[in-house]
C-alpha cells in the first residue's frame, strides 16, 4: 500500500501529542492550497469511487444534502455497477435533475479514480477498504473535499499513509468525513455527552456486541466465472479477504469498535488480546468469522468486543457502558435505544433524524460555511483499534498501541491490472501465524 520509506510513528505518546501525526515532516513539496468554498447557491461538482450499495446511498445522502450540488462522474472497476448506481439515482424523483453525468465521465478501471478526482469539487469514496489509502491520498493532494467510507485502510501502513493525508487535509483546510455514521446519530450523541459528563459515573467498563449472520459469504469455487483472473474473483468477492476488507471486524464491526472509542474519548488503547477463529468454510477467503477482543484503556478501562457472523446464532448489535453510578445502554436501533439506568435514569425523547443524511447535510453545510469538518484523527483510531484487535486475534499474541502502529506487516500490493497477481496468505492460525 505504501512504500519501505513510509514514516513510521514511534509510540502511542506520540501519537496522542500529535492527534494522528507521524514522526517526520509530511507535504513539504505540496503546494498548499486551502479548500475549495462554495457560498450558498455556487454549484458543488460530486464524484462517485466505487458504485455498490454503499456508494450509491452515499450519493443520494449528498444530493439531498444540497439542492446546489450535481453528481457530475463516477467511477468503478465494473462498468454494469456504474449502471446500477445511475439507474437507482435517476429513479430518485427528489434528485434525478442532479444527475448529470455525461458518457466521458463514466470512468472504469483500477486506477480510474484519478480521472474522477481531477474533474470535481468533491470525492465520495466507496470502494473496498483496501483501495481507500491510496485514493485518499490522490484526493488530498488534490485539494479535495472527502466523504469516506469506514474503514480507513486494512493494515498498518495504510493506516500510516491516511495518518500523513489527514495532516495534508488539515493544511488545505479540506473537510474528509468518515462513514462511522452513528458519530452523527443524534440519540447516540446525547447519550455519550451524558456519559462524558458523568451522569453514570466513573466508566469501568464498556461491552460492544456486533453479532449477525454471514455478511458477504464467499461463493465456491465452482461458481467462479472462467474469463476472469484471480485478482477480479478477490475483487468481486472482497468482503472475504483480509487485504481488500480488513475482516469482519475491521469492515462490519467497526462500528462497534468505534463506539468503544466515543466512550474513551478516542484515546487509543494500550494493549489487547483477542481469541477468534473461522467455523464456516471460507472457499478460499482468509478471514475469521468470529473473534472477542479485551482492550485496556491507559486509565485502567476495559472494552470488551464480541464480533460473529455465523447463521443460526443469536443476534445482537448493542454496548453497556458500566460506571460507578450506573449503566448507559444502547439496545438495537432506534431512538428508544438509547438509555441510562442507576442514580441518573434517562431516556432519549428529542428529534431522530436519518444519521446517514444528517452526516451529509452537515457536512455539505460545513464546505458552505468555510468551516469543513475533519474527522481524520477519530477515524484513523477506530480504524487502527480494529485492526489491533484483529492482529490479536489472528495471531494469538498480546499487541500493544506501538506494536500495531508500527506493524511491518504489508497486506495490500500495488495494483495496476487484472494480471497482477496478489498473494494472499492462508487462514491465520493463533499462536502460529507470527505477528510481524
Amino acid at each position: 500500500m505504501t512504500d519501505s520509506n513510509t514514516p513510521v510513528a514511534s509510540s502511542r505518546r506520540d501519537f496522542l501529542k500529535t492527534g494522528a501525526a507521524v514522526a517526520g515532516t509530511v507535504g513539504l513539496n505540496l503546494s498548499m492550497t486551502a479548500g475549495a468554498y462554495a457560498a450558498a447557491g455556487d454549484q458543488l461538482k460530486v464524484g462517485l469511487v466505487g458504485c455498490g450499495g454503499r456508494g450509491t446511498g452515499a450519493a443520494q445522502q449528498a444530493l439531498t444534502a444540497d439542492s446546489q450540488v450535481k453528481l457530475t462522474a463516477v467511477a468503478d472497476v465494473f462498468p454494469q455497477a456504474i449502471e446500477n448506481a445511475l439507474g437507482q439515482l435517476k429513479a430518485n424523483k427528489r434528485i434525478a435533475e442532479q444527475v448529470a453525468v455525461s458518457d466521458e465521465y463514466k470512468f472504469v478501471g483500477l486506477e480510474s479514480y484519478k480521472k474522477l478526482i481531477d474533474s470535481c469539487d468533491v470525492v465520495l469514496l466507496a470502494s473496498p477498504p483496501g483501495f481507500r489509502p491510496y485514493h485518499l491520498r490522490a484526493a488530498v493532494e488534490a485539494g479535495k473535499h472527502i466523504f469516506t467510507e469506514k474503514p480507513m485502510a486494512t493494515d498498518a501502513p495504510g493506516v500510516r499513509s491516511v495518518i500523513e493525508s489527514v495532516k495534508i487535509a488539515k493544511e488545505k483546510k479540506l473537510g474528509m468525513v468518515a462513514g462511522f455514521c452513528w458519530r452523527y446519530d443524534l440519540p447516540r450523541r446525547e447519550l455519550f455527552k451524558r456519559i462524558h459528563g458523568g451522569e453514570i459515573g466513573d466508566v469501568m467498563a464498556v461491552y460492544g456486541t456486533y453479532l449477525t449472520g454471514p455478511v458477504k459469504p464467499m461463493p465456491p469455487a465452482s461458481s467462479r466465472p472462467k474469463d476472469i483472473t484471480d485478482l477480479e474473483w478477490m475483487v468481486r468477492n472482497w468482503y472475504n479477504f483480509t487485504w481488500l476488507s480488513g475482516d469482519g471486524l475491521v469492515e462490519q464491526a467497526i462500528h462497534t469498535v468505534d463506539w468503544l472509542q466515543w466512550v474513551a474519548k478516542d484515546a487509543p488503547p494500550t494493549k489487547c488480546t483477542a481469541v477468534g477463529g473461522r467455523q464456516i468454510p471460507a472457499h478460499g477467503g482468509n478471514i475469521f468469522d468470529h473473534i472477542e477482543v479485551n482492550y485496556e484503556w491507559e486509565n485502567g478501562m476495559r472494552g470488551f468486543m464480541a464480533q460473529r457472523q455465523i447463521s443460526g446464532c443469536h443476534s445482537e448489535n448493542s454496548l453497556y457502558v458500566m460506571g460507578t453510578k450506573g449503566q448507559a445502554r444502547i439496545a438495537g436501533f432506534g431512538k428508544d435505544a438509547v438509555s441510562i439506568s442507576g442514580t441518573n435514569n434517562w431516556k432519549y425523547e428529542g428529534p431522530s433524524p436519518d444519521m446517514y443524511q444528517q452526516e451529509h447535510d452537515e457536512f455539505f453545510d460545513s464546505i458552505r460555511t468555510g468551516k469543513p469538518i475533519n474527522d481524520g484523527d477519530r477515524m484513523v483510531t477506530s480504524t487502527l483499534t480494529g485492526i489491533m484487535g484483529r492482529m490479536a486475534g489472528y495471531t494469538g499474541k498480546q499487541v500493544t498501541w506501538d506494536m500495531a502502529l508500527n506493524s511491518k506487516e504489508v497486506l495490500v500490493p500495488e495494483i495496476k491490472s487484472w494480471n497482477d497477481v496478489v498473494k494472499v496468505p492462508p487462514m491465520a492460525q493463533p499462536g502460529i501465524t507470527p505477528f510481524i
